[in-house]
């Protein structure tokens, strides 16, 4: 089939350069080479693979690659590996279509016509975004693996294609320019390499670390080349003693195996000389065995006739087919004390685990007849999968997400088990939290407190391999901003995230309520108008002034402070009068006589129930009892001061149509914090009798700070404690004062210290 085909009137591109026929003859041979592969698929599908080469090769017609082949020859590599996958015909016309939009003008609806929408998607995937529409590269590349990932989430196949291009690149990458080599191979390395480790397909993972590694430390890598030749050669006759033995004892026991070599890649012996600090000479086990057997319970029966002839290391057998990796992986791994000491790793499994080890996902594609296989290849990846489309869904910024599936990738897991015994994966370092939302989102967002191995334990406790966990759950218990601070994975960053944001936006708009019919009292109106449809003109004229979107965003842009609600009340008086409604003159008389006191009729009731949108200053750390006043923050919500702090007065001073009444419920709802100095007699056990003092007096502490001073006769001790009220503050005191060790205690306002 000839390469050099007319351009097409469709494309709309100019009429390319000539084209040598060596050229032409190259990319022909190059196809001819793929055609050979298509035998796998229906005689229809193969001639739709022809359609979309002889389409890609009109588009790309006259593109050269830096090696001087004509670019046609790069599709045609990246469907090849794609055949070895057993791809659909359509994954193989994505392939060879996969830089069509991007790099000759084609367009999308192109693609559909020709090819049918699922191609067109598939191709649409690939392509990357515009630069132009971003301020920085990293924006665009963000904002291009986010759309990719998740056009991954809703077909594979998109992933498996841009790994076969990306793998194809870095195997070509010395024709490119050395000055790209570095950013191309970490960006491979940070990226592709695990999300291949991640997806299962352990052959392309290892090729992309080796190659990543060839180009990123080009010495380190032609160094370790030799040194692992020498090796092989000097360990090639223990290698051929060992399996000897090995397929001798099996012979024996009647046992159908299959025994291969494995060597340890390059950049994992680099990887392990670099984090363990060890020279090339200590890495002990570059080199090990493949056993495949025919079922599970012969991989059990081998590890047991393999301890008999060689002595096991202790604490180097692992059992990943009981518990299987998170990519689906599972095997016997154990390490043995070979001939002359050397140790010797053997990894043994099943045909079909060995298939799913080595190809992961598109293990789905390559042995369908098998059902045991495909529901195993089926299962792979699939959670992750979705958990972007979750992801997604609550986080709208490209580089927000991008973090979240970030720490997703890291291959490292822990398996822990939920009390029904269900065996649960998660990454290295995750906590109890990375575990409630793991199980479902409800259970995060309510947990309460949690048990490991029936012990309480607190809710950042770092999860290790073996461990039980109990979530313990309350319908009152909500996400606390702290634990973004400790979770490992993205999914529970972005629900936490999520939760938070929907929260503080939900009481912003209640406040904002609050706020705007306090206003609309001070103005003569009893209620604020509602949304019927008789008054919605009202509210649409109102929303044009404002410049919000609609009533909710208003009222939360009042509950922030980014808007005055009096500003927004008087307009809104302007426009009840138009339509005839005139302001209470008793009312308006009432509510301005009493703006002045410290609790008006329309002042907003603290219970300390609020969470986002109030905050309790820092500075003065109200308790109930205390006179107090509320402040308007530009988009940060109500601040809550006493009413004789002096930064609130300062505030006052400078912004007081920003100030508004607020007073404490008659019952608050739980405990708040305040400061308190504490003058000691210094000696053994001054703390001790501090603390049991305050224990006595059923204060919480929540800060202690000794001071940082030489030894001395007395100590000065701070501590931030939680209490019910002023009452209770002044009983707390009351039972320091009464203690022979304690000078001086009273409460701390000083706001220059670092616990106010």
């Amino acid at each position: 089939m000839s390469a050099v085909l007319p351009p097409s009137s469709q494309t709309g591109l100019p009429a390319p350069e000539a084209v040598s026929p060596a050229t032409a003859n190259a990319a022909a041979a190059s196809f001819a080479a793929l055609t050979a592969r298509l035998d796998y698929l229906s005689v229809p599908d193969a001639e739709m693979v022809r359609k979309a080469y002889k389409f890609a090769d009109e588009s790309h017609l006259g593109q050269m690659r830096k090696s001087g082949e004509p670019y046609i020859t790069h599709p045609i590599a990246v469907a090849g590996l794609c055949t070895e996958w057993k791809l659909d015909a359509q994954a193989l016309c994505a392939a060879l279509l996969h830089d069509a939009i991007e790099d000759c003008g084609v367009t999308k609806a192109e693609l559909i016509e020709r090819f049918g929408a699922p191609v067109a998607e598939l191709v649409d995937g690939l392509t990357k975004l515009e630069k132009l529409e971003f301020n920085t590269r990293e924006e665009n590349q963000a904002e291009s693996f986010r759309k990719m990932l998740l056009a991954m989430a809703r077909d594979v196949r998109v992933i498996l294609i841009k790994l076969a291009d990306r793998t194809h690149n870095m195997r070509t990458m010395s024709d490119m320019p050395r000055s790209k080599w570095g950013r191309i191979a970490s960006e491979t390395l940070d990226i592709y390499a695990p999300i291949a480790h991640r997806l299962g397909l352990n052959q392309i993972y290892r090729e992309l670390q080796d190659l990543s590694f060839k180009h990123l430390l080009p010495w380190r890598y032609a160094v370790l080349t030799k040194a692992v030749s020498r090796a092989r050669n000097r360990r090639r006759d223990l290698i051929q003693k060992v399996q000897a033995e090995v397929e001798s004892v099996f012979a024996h026991a009647v046992m159908d195996v299959r025994i291969s070599g494995r060597e340890k890649t390059l950049y994992s012996i680099y990887k392990k000389m670099d984090d363990k600090h060890l020279s090339f000479a200590q890495v002990t086990d570059i080199y090990g065995f493949r056993v495949i057997v025919p079922s599970v319970i012969d991989c059990y029966t081998a590890l047991g006739l393999l301890h008999q002839i060689y002595k096991p290391v202790p604490g180097k057998f692992k059992d990943h087919i009981a518990i299987a990796k998170v990519n689906g992986y599972q095997s016997l791994h154990t390490t043995l004390v070979g001939p002359a000491g050397v140790n010797v790793e053997f990894q043994i499994r099943t045909e079909a685990m060995h298939l799913v080890a080595e190809s992961g996902i598109a293990a789905h594609w390559l042995y369908k007849e098998h059902s045991t296989t495909q529901a195993q290849s089926e299962r792979l990846g699939t959670q992750w999968l979705q958990s972007l489309l979750d992801i997604q869904n609550e986080t709208r910024d490209a580089a927000e997400f991008w973090d979240h599936v970030k720490v997703d990738l890291f291959p490292d897991a822990v398996y822990v088990f939920t009390p029904k015994s269900q065996i649960m994966a998660l990454p290295r370092g995750a906590t109890v939290v990375d575990f409630a939302y793991a199980i479902h989102s409800r259970v995060g967002d309510h947990a309460m407190a949690a048990k490991i191995n029936g012990d309480q334990v607190p809710l950042r406790t770092e999860l290790k391999n073996g461990d039980v966990i109990e979530v313990i759950t309350a319908p009152v218990s909500s996400p606390n901003p702290a634990w973004l601070g400790f979770v490992r994975t993205g999914r529970a960053r972005s629900k936490i995230r999520h939760h938070l944001k929907t929260m503080a936006q939900t009481e912003s708009v209640e406040l904002g309520e609050k706020l705007l019919s306090q206003a609309l009292r001070a103005e003569g109106i009893d209620e604020l108008p509602t949304e019927e449809a008789l008054l919605q003109p009202l509210w649409d004229k109102l929303l044009r002034f404002t410049g919000n979107k609609n009533r909710a965003d208003l009222l939360m842009d009042l509950g922030l402070g980014k808007r005055i609600a009096s500003i927004v009340a008087k307009r809104l008086v302007v426009l009840l009068g138009e339509l005839g409604q005139k302001p209470d003159a008793l009312l308006m008389t009432r509510e301005r006589f009493t703006a002045h006191e410290s609790v008006s009729q329309g002042a907003i009731t603290l219970d300390g129930s609020e969470n986002a949108s109030v905050v309790y200053s820092r500075c003065c750390r109200p308790l109930p009892g205390d006179a107090i006043v509320g402040y308007l923050g530009r988009g940060e919500g109500l601040a809550v001061h006493c009413r004789d702090c002096a930064i609130a007065q300062k505030l006052e001073h400078k912004d007081s149509e920003r100030f508004i009444g607020v007073e404490w419920s008659d019952e608050p709802v739980r405990n708040f914090e305040t400061g308190i100095a504490v003058t000691a007699v210094n000696g053994k056990g001054v703390l001790a009798r501090v603390v049991g003092a305050l224990a006595t007096a059923e204060a919480d502490i929540v800060h202690v700070d000794m001071g940082q001073g030489s030894p001395q006769d007395t100590a000065d001790l701070r501590f931030v404690i939680a209490v019910r009220d002023t009452s209770h503050l002044d009983s707390v005191l009351r039972q320091l004062k009464r203690n022979p060790a304690v000078i001086q205690a009273s409460r701390q306002t000083n706001p220059g210290h670092p616990l106010s």
